[in-house]
C-alpha cells in the first residue's frame, strides 16, 4: 500500500469518527431537552398563615407558590398588587376563614374597604336571627360558630308544663359578637345567632315570647333531615317515671249467721 492510500484511509476514518461524535452529541442534547421540559408554571398567591374571618390581608399573610398554568384555580391571583392596598388606603378582608397554603380567590375576600359581616356567610334566601340564652339553655357555653343545633321551647306551669322542638339542624353563625368558626374556646353567651329561613324566623320570634328557648348540640354525623318530634308534657314525664303499683288483693270477709229465737245476727269470723 503506498503512502497516499494510507493517508486517504486515515482521513476517512477520522472524518467518520467525527461525524458520529457530532451526531451523538446532538441526539443526547435533544433527549435531555425533551426530558426536562415540563408543563408551564405560574405563580399563584396563597395564604402564608391561617387568616381568620374578617382579618385584613397583609404582605406577611401572603406568599406565592408555583402552580401548573393549565390547572390554575378560577379567580386566583398571580401577584400581590391586586390584593394589597396603596399606602393609607383600607385593606381587603377575608370573607371566610382561609387556611394556610390555600389559594386566595376573589370569592374569599372583600373589596378594598368593604365591611365584612356575618351577612356575607348566609346561604341564599336565609336570615340571621339572635336567640337569648344562658349557660343552662346554651349547653353550658359549648356552642360555637359553625355548630348545628336544635331549638326547644318550654312553656306552661305546673302539670301543664311542656316542651316541643321547634327548629332542627340550625347552623350557628355567631355567639355574642364572635362569628369566627375557628373558635373552639367555650364561654357563657347571652345571645346565639342562627341561620334560618323566613318561615323559621317567624316561628322563632313567636317562640321567644311564649316561653324559654334551649339549644341542643347536634353530632356532626347526625342526618340533616328533620325527624318529626311530638311535644312532651310534665305529666308524660311523671307518668313514665312513676313506679308501677301492685294491686293489693282484697281480703275476703267471712261471716256466720246466728239465730236466737226470732233474732238473727251476723258475726265475722277472724
Amino acid at each position: 500500500m503506498n503512502f497516499s492510500s494510507l493517508l486517504s484511509m486515515i482521513s476517512g476514518l477520522a472524518l467518520a469518527g467525527g461525524s458520529a461524535y457530532v451526531a451523538k452529541d446532538y441526539i443526547d442534547g435533544q433527549a435531555v431537552t425533551g426530558g426536562t421540559e415540563g408543563p408551564a408554571l405560574v405563580e399563584v398567591v396563597v395564604a402564608s398563615q391561617d387568616i381568620a374571618f374578617g382579618t385584613a390581608l397583609t404582605a406577611q399573610s401572603l406568599t406565592t407558590i408555583a402552580w401548573p398554568a393549565e390547572a390554575q384555580p378560577a379567580g386566583t391571583f398571580t401577584s400581590y398588587d391586586p390584593l394589597l392596598p396603596d399606602a393609607g388606603k383600607p385593606p381587603r378582608r377575608a370573607r371566610r376563614a382561609i387556611a394556610q397554603g390555600e389559594p386566595i380567590s376573589a370569592s374569599k375576600i372583600s373589596n378594598f374597604g368593604e365591611k365584612v359581616t356575618i351577612v356575607q356567610t348566609l346561604s341564599p334566601d336565609h336570615r340571621a336571627m339572635a336567640i337569648k340564652v344562658s349557660a343552662e339553655t346554651a349547653v353550658g357555653g359549648f356552642v360555637t360558630p359553625g355548630d348545628s343545633v336544635d331549638v326547644l321551647l318550654t312553656q306552661g306551669r305546673g302539670a301543664s308544663l311542656k316542651t316541643v322542638t321547634i327548629l332542627q339542624n340550625a347552623r350557628v353563625i355567631g355567639v355574642d359578637q364572635d362569628a369566627n368558626q375557628d373558635t373552639d374556646k367555650p364561654g357563657v353567651a347571652r345571645t346565639v345567632t342562627v341561620e334560618v329561613t323566613p318561615e323559621e324566623g317567624q316561628r322563632l320570634a313567636l317562640a321567644q315570647r311564649a316561653g324559654t328557648l334551649s339549644l341542643t348540640l347536634r353530632n356532626v354525623d347526625t342526618p340533616e333531615e328533620e325527624v318529626p318530634l311530638d311535644s312532651i308534657s310534665l305529666n308524660d314525664v311523671l307518668r313514665n317515671l312513676q313506679p308501677q303499683q301492685e294491686e293489693t288483693p282484697q281480703r275476703v270477709r267471712k261471716t256466720v249467721l246466728i239465730r236466737r229465737g226470732t233474732e238473727v245476727s251476723e258475726t265475722e269470723i277472724r
